[in-house]
């Protein structure tokens, strides 16, 4: 066992987690996942139903799962929040999630936001990120894309503007001699419009935008953020026959949106909006920027507690006091 699974145990047992998650009860959680595998799945970018039932298991116990609307509504109306209240949330629209997540929704009874690029949806393409990943899983990847590489390449990538992105994704597999399916393959497949209206009619499932392409908003124009804005509600609402009301930004980590495409989402007419930037959500926070935990990885009891009971929130907030006094 390695020193940080023994000092993660250590820190449950001894009661640590239990004081971060009563300290912190004031405060809401917004989950965020993408993937999902079958029982025993091993894919590391994916929750697999064990992982998902354990997370699950936790918060029955521990807290209370509500819609992403409520907390919205309470910080709104200016209202302290209820104590332990977390909403789960789903991005991009992958099939995986009504095959692996919705079953286990309806078991539990909890809801969740699903967040769809529109294209992805309508069949138009995939989305880029997932082709990077399949490329990445090849038996003789692009050399950029090598596992020690594909981070450095992701963050290269966000940075280009949508056209010149794609075209050096199709150029890292023509130089690997790979070619990209027009169809993605059954791992990165979307979700049908007749799935996620089952999903919603179930009334455990919200639908929201994620664009309608999934560009990285710095990448490109206010006036191209916009038209990603207005035609991806345009599209799910038609195919949903239901109103969209929230949207989430594409990656969402800082510097991957401007201060004016936040003023957009509003003007828009979403009522919220939520990022990938780590963090618990406090009374009072912008509604337009509300920030999330990353639960994809989180399988073993103590690593759940300590991302759900608010150790890490605790943990990064002393680390950059430190490195603020540091300075």
């Amino acid at each position: 066992m390695t020193v940080r699974k023994l000092a993660l145990r250590a820190m449950r047992s001894c009661g640590v987690f239990a004081l971060t998650r009563a300290r912190s009860a004031g405060m809401a959680r917004i989950l965020m996942y993408h993937n999902f595998s079958g029982p025993d799945g091993n894919d590391s970018n994916a929750l697999n139903n064990e992982g998902i039932r354990a997370q699950f298991e936790h918060l029955r116990r521990h807290f209370e799962v509500v819609p992403l609307q409520r907390i919205v509504e309470q910080i709104t109306v200016g209202r302290a929040f209820e104590e332990k209240m977390v909403a789960l949330t789903v991005d991009d629209g992958r099939r995986n999630c009504y095959r692996h997540l919705f079953p286990l929704l309806k078991e539990f009874e909890f809801p969740a936001t699903l967040f769809v690029v529109s294209s992805f949806i309508r069949g138009e393409d995939w989305i880029w990120t997932d082709k990077v990943l399949w490329l990445s899983q090849q038996p003789d990847p692009p050399q950029e894309l090598a596992p020690d590489q594909l981070n450095s390449s992701f963050q290269t990538l966000n940075l280009g503007r949508p056209k010149e992105r794609n075209e050096r994704i199709q150029a890292m597999a023509r130089k690997a001699g790979l070619v990209i399916p027009r169809t993605p393959p059954d791992q990165y497949a979307p979700c049908s419009w007749s799935e996620l209206r089952e999903m919603a009619d179930s009334g455990l499932v919200e639908i929201g935008s994620h664009s309608a392409t999934h560009p990285i908003f710095s990448s490109i124009t206010d006036e191209e953020s916009w038209d990603e804005l207005i035609r991806s509600r345009a599209q799910i609402e038609e195919g949903m026959g239901r109103s969209v009301s929230c949207f989430c930004f594409p990656n969402g980590l800082a510097g991957d949106f401007r201060p004016s495409q936040v003023g957009q989402v509003r003007d828009a007419g979403y009522s919220y909006s939520v990022t990938a930037q780590f963090g618990l959500v406090k009374s009072g926070a912008d509604r337009y920027q509300l920030p999330r935990i990353g639960m994809a990885r989180k399988r073993r009891p103590e690593e759940i507690a300590k991302y759900l009971d608010g150790a890490a929130y605790y943990q990064q907030k002393l680390l950059g006091r430190f490195l603020n006094h540091a300075e």
